[in-house]
C-alpha cells in the first residue's frame, strides 16, 4: 500500500506550503493571527459536501468576526483533509467484559465496537489519500468559486440567526460589514481580496507510513515537502526529541507546529527548536499549548520568556480543547465551555504580561448543532450530551459555541 501511495499525485502544491509558511512569520511576528479548526476525527462517511461546507462555513464566520471585531489579518487553517489518524492512551478497549483493541481513527480502524472492525486495515491508507482528496477538491471550489466572498458574510448566516444568540450578535456584525463594503465600493474601491479566502489544510502527522509516502522532492528547489497538507503537527504524546516524528518533521520544508502540554519545560522547547528551526526561521515553528485552564497561567510564562529571549521567533498557539476533557456521569468524554474560554483568557494574560504575541487559536470544532461540550450561550447541560453526540474521538465546539468563542477571542486580542 506504502508503494502505491508513493506513486500518487501530492494532494498540495510545495508553493502553497511556502506561502503558508510566509503568513505564519506574520503571526510568529505579531501581525496576523491564527485561526486553526476542524474535526477531532474526521471520518470517510462525512466526505459530504454537507458536512465540510458546514465546517468551513464555520471557520468563515469565525475569520469574519476576529477579522472584523479584532482588527487583526486571520490566517485561516483547517483541521481538515487528513485528521484521520488518532493517537490513543490506551491499546485495548473494553466494554461488557470484551476487550478490543482501541480506535485509532478511519485510517488505521473502523469505529464500531466488533473485532473485524478493529482489525487494522492497510486499504485504509488508500481511503484516506482518496478522502482527503475529495475534501481539498471541494474546499478549493467553495474558496475559489465565489461561497467564501465577503459579500456572501450574511448567507452564511441564514439558517443560523433566527434560533441563535450568538447568530443574532453575528448578523449585526455581518450588518456592519455589509455598510463597510457598500462604502467602499462607492468610493469606487472592490478589492480582488474581498472574493475569495485563502484557506489551508493541516492535521496531526501521526502516521509516518503515510506522510513520508507522500513527502516528494520539490522540482523548483529540490527540498522535501510532507504533500499530504500544508502544515503538519506533531501531537502531545509522540514529541520525544529521539522519536521518528521530530526526526520527519526537521527533513521537510512545510511549516510545523508541536503541541506542547504542561510537563514541557523549557529545555525542551529550546531542543525543538534547534531540531526543527536551526536557522531560526519564522513562519517555520508554532508552539500550540495545551496546558489546561488551571495551569496555563503557572506553566506557559517559563516557556515563553525563554524561548523569546532564545532570539527565536515561533508562533504561539492556545489549544483550549486538549487539556480541559473530563467524563461525565453518563460515561461521555466533554469539555467545558467555560473550562476552554478560561484557558483562552489564561494565554492572553501571560502574553499580555511578558508583552509577546498571543498568536492564534486551535480549535476542535464542527459547523453542526452537536451537543458535545457543556455550557455555551445556548446553555448545552450534561444531561443534553446524548441528544447529538456524534464524534468519533474528542468532544468539539459546535457552530454556536465556536462563534461565542469567536467573540471572545476577539475582545480578548484589542485588549492587548
Amino acid at each position: 500500500m506504502i508503494a502505491e501511495l508513493e506513486t500518487y499525485p501530492p494532494l498540495v502544491f510545495a508553493g502553497e506550503c511556502d506561502q503558508l509558511r510566509a503568513r505564519m512569520a506574520a503571526v510568529a511576528r505579531g501581525e496576523a493571527f491564527l485561526l486553526q479548526g476542524g474535526d477531532c476525527a474526521e471520518s470517510f462517511d462525512a466526505v459530504s459536501a454537507e458536512h465540510i461546507r458546514a465546517k468551513l462555513k464555520t471557520l468563515l464566520q469565525m475569520g469574519a468576526v476576529l477579522t472584523y471585531a479584532a482588527s487583526v489579518p486571520v490566517v485561516k487553517v483547517g483541521r481538515i483533509a487528513g485528521q484521520y489518524s488518532k493517537p490513543r492512551s490506551k491499546p485495548t478497549e473494553t466494554r461488557d467484559g470484551v476487550t478490543l483493541p482501541t480506535y485509532r481513527g478511519d485510517s488505521v480502524n473502523g469505529f464500531d465496537f466488533t473485532e473485524a472492525a478493529r482489525i487494522p486495515d492497510p486499504e485504509r491508507l488508500k481511503r484516506m489519500y482518496h478522502a482527503s482528496a475529495s475534501t481539498l477538491n471541494l474546499v478549493r471550489a467553495f474558496t475559489t468559486g465565489g461561497y467564501a466572498d465577503l459579500r456572501q458574510v450574511h448567507a452564511w448566516n441564514q439558517d443560523f440567526v433566527k434560533s441563535s444568540p450568538s447568530g443574532q450578535r453575528y448578523e449585526q456584525l455581518a450588518r456592519e460589514i455589509d455598510n463597510a463594503l457598500h462604502f467602499m465600493h462607492a468610493c469606487g474601491a472592490d478589492p480582488e481580496e474581498f472574493k475569495t479566502v485563502e484557506f489551508f489544510s493541516s492535521h496531526e502527522a501521526l502516521l509516518l507510513d503515510y506522510e513520508s509516502a507522500l513527502t516528494r522532492v520539490d522540482s523548483r528547489t529540490g527540498q522535501l515537502y510532507d504533500v499530504s497538507g500544508h502544515m503538519v503537527w506533531i501531537g502531545e504524546r509522540t514529541r520525544q526529541l529521539d522519536y521518528a516524528h521530530i526526526e520527519f518533521a526537521s527533513k521537510i520544508r512545510n511549516p510545523i507546529g508541536i503541541k506542547l502540554g504542561p510537563s514541557t519545560t523549557a529545555e525542551e522547547a529550546l531542543q525543538y527548536i534547534d531540531r526543527l528551526d536551526p536557522e531560526r526561521e519564522p513562519g517555520r515553528l508554532t508552539f500550540i499549548v495545551r496546558m489546561g485552564a488551571d495551569k496555563v497561567r503557572d506553566k506557559l510564562p517559563e516557556l515563553v520568556e525563554k524561548v523569546t529571549a532564545s532570539g527565536a521567533t515561533v508562533a504561539w498557539v492556545t489549544d483550549p480543547m486538549h487539556g480541559n476533557t473530563f467524563e461525565a456521569a453518563s460515561g461521555h468524554k466533554t469539555r467545558r465551555f467555560d473550562d476552554v474560554l478560561d484557558e483562552v483568557k489564561g494565554f492572553f494574560e501571560v502574553h499580555k504580561g511578558l508583552g509577546t504575541h498571543p498568536g492564534g487559536i486551535h480549535v476542535e470544532l464542527t459547523g453542526d448543532d452537536v451537543t458535545e461540550c457543556v455550557g455555551g450561550g445556548d446553555e448545552i447541560f450534561v444531561d443534553d450530551l446524548h441528544q447529538r453526540y456524534e464524534t468519533a474521538c474528542d468532544p468539539r465546539l459546535n457552530r454556536s459555541q465556536s462563534l461565542d468563542l469567536a467573540f471572545l477571542v476577539a475582545e480578548m486580542y484589542r485588549d492587548q
